[in-house]
């Protein structure tokens, strides 16, 4: 049998019930040169993270430009990675200001940030957006991997109703379309994801699945161990450590959505409760777990994952917060608003950090990691939350896109530079291409 036809079958473990993609094994790679280019080879990935409400801009711009930047108080998670992103200040999305359409700011901001396009104006079934960065990609290479994308969520979407002075929710409440007609519905319950990615068979299969694994009290490792066992006996001593790494992986994220399973369990009388964490933060941290497992398998090279939906009204209780962020986005200047929007910001940053280290953490053949071959963009197509200001935005762009990025940088693209045009940029990376997206005017150079 050829090595390719070889390497592709040992690309899974498998079992009854449950199939796992492996990482990119060097042991799996017949020669030196064959580890070299599996180097140069490794997939390149994109996530596009989203925050709600803007920020409190005078905690998170960055004092000066270039590599001897200084990171403001908002990144302070972020101190010890600053060779891993570079921060961006000019960019802007006009299309999600009001123009002709008066009120509704946060629905058209969330459905203009990946898109670009002008959304209709409208509460029925007849809206209209445009495709977003992720989905033009998707359908370029999303063939290239077993899911060619992933939406993931922190809260659930829908497209019907009335969510934000006369805009349907369908804007509101879902980041990626994959045309203008169609949003793709953020999965929030982690278990759905886990079943998604190392499940086996059509979904009322895994959900079959999954019933015996629980009745059962077995991992859906236990399910895998036979072939993993075999596929060990194969590995170098370097690539057995990084299985069990990964193995240990998955069975700790297993073990998360287990125990919140059980905690939701215990404490409703519903015969489907939504599994999903009560904690924001224990929410967040187990799917970005879950997105570094199935970037590091190469299971999808692309995701969109909102933290929250534009417009929430989160409290942060933990933070010492009562009131909620939209309200206090409004702050009116006063003093103890900002403070508090500059917790929650510093909050969310915290968890971009945990995610970054994650994805450094996770190496590939010839040394480099997931992160060094990842695109990485996080921010929100509002800046200053009070004024719904949609210029001079604050993203953060993160990893190395292999070898094609330079991070460490704060950059100042210019003056209202539209958003897609980085957008392009990365799509180029992405071998996607595309003449034009959203309003894009070019590509942006130096990045």
């Amino acid at each position: 049998m050829a090595f390719s036809q070889q390497f592709e079958r040992r690309r899974f473990l498998r079992g009854a019930g449950a199939c796992l993609a492996l990482p990119l094994m060097e042991s799996l790679v017949p020669s030196v040169q064959g580890v070299e280019v599996a180097a140069r080879q490794a997939p390149l990935r994109a996530a596009f993270l989203a925050v709600p409400d803007g920020v409190n801009m005078e905690r998170w711009r960055p004092k000066g430009v270039g590599l001897t930047y200084e990171l403001n108080d908002t990144f302070a998670p972020l101190d010890s990675m600053r060779h891993m992103f570079q921060v961006f200040s000019g960019f802007a999305h006009r299309n999600a200001y009001a123009m002709q359409d008066g009120a509704g700011d946060h629905a058209r901001a969330n459905a203009v940030f990946l898109t670009g396009a002008r959304p209709l104006k409208t509460a029925g079934a007849n809206f209209r957006n445009g495709i977003s960065v992720d989905q033009l990609a998707a359908q370029r290479i999303g063939h290239l991997t077993r899911i060619p994308s992933l939406q993931l969520g922190s809260e659930a979407g829908r497209s019907t109703g009335n969510c934000d002075s006369g805009y349907s929710c369908a804007y509101q409440l879902n980041l990626s379309w994959a045309s203008p007609t169609m949003p793709l519905a953020p999965e929030p319950n982690p278990r759905a994801v886990f079943e998604n990615l190392f499940g086996i068979g059509a979904p009322d299969q895994r959900q079959r699945n999954l019933r015996v694994r629980q009745q059962q009290r077995l991992s859906v490792l236990d399910f895998i161990a036979e072939d993993s066992r075999t596929i060990s006996r194969r590995l170098g001593s370097n690539d057995r450590h990084k299985l069990d790494e990964y193995l240990t992986s998955v069975r700790s994220v297993e073990q998360q959505i287990d125990r919140s399973e059980q905690f939701t369990l215990a404490q409703t009388t519903m015969s489907c409760p939504d599994r999903i964490p009560e904690d924001h933060q224990t929410h967040l941290r187990v799917m970005f777990d879950l997105l570094v497992l199935a970037f590091q398998t190469d299971s999808t090279r692309l995701a969109t994952f909102p933290l929250a939906h534009e417009g929430s009204n989160r409290s942060f209780p933990e933070l010492g917060i009562d009131e909620g962020h939209h309200d206090l986005s409004h702050h009116k200047g006063q003093v103890e608003n900002l403070e508090k929007i500059a917790k929650i910001d510093h909050f969310y940053v915290e968890q971009l950090a945990y995610f970054l280290q994650r994805l450094d953490a996770a190496k590939e053949p010839g040394g480099s990691s997931v992160l060094d071959n990842s695109m990485i963009v996080y921010g929100c197509a509002i800046s200053d939350g009070h004024s719904h200001a949609h210029n001079d935005l604050p993203i953060l762009l993160a990893g190395g896109g292999r070898g094609s990025l330079t991070p460490g940088r704060h950059v100042k693209v210019g003056e209202d530079v539209p958003m897609t045009n980085l957008y392009l940029s990365l799509l180029d990376r992405l071998g996607v291409e595309a003449d034009r997206l959203g309003d894009s005017t070019g590509r942006l150079a130096g990045i």
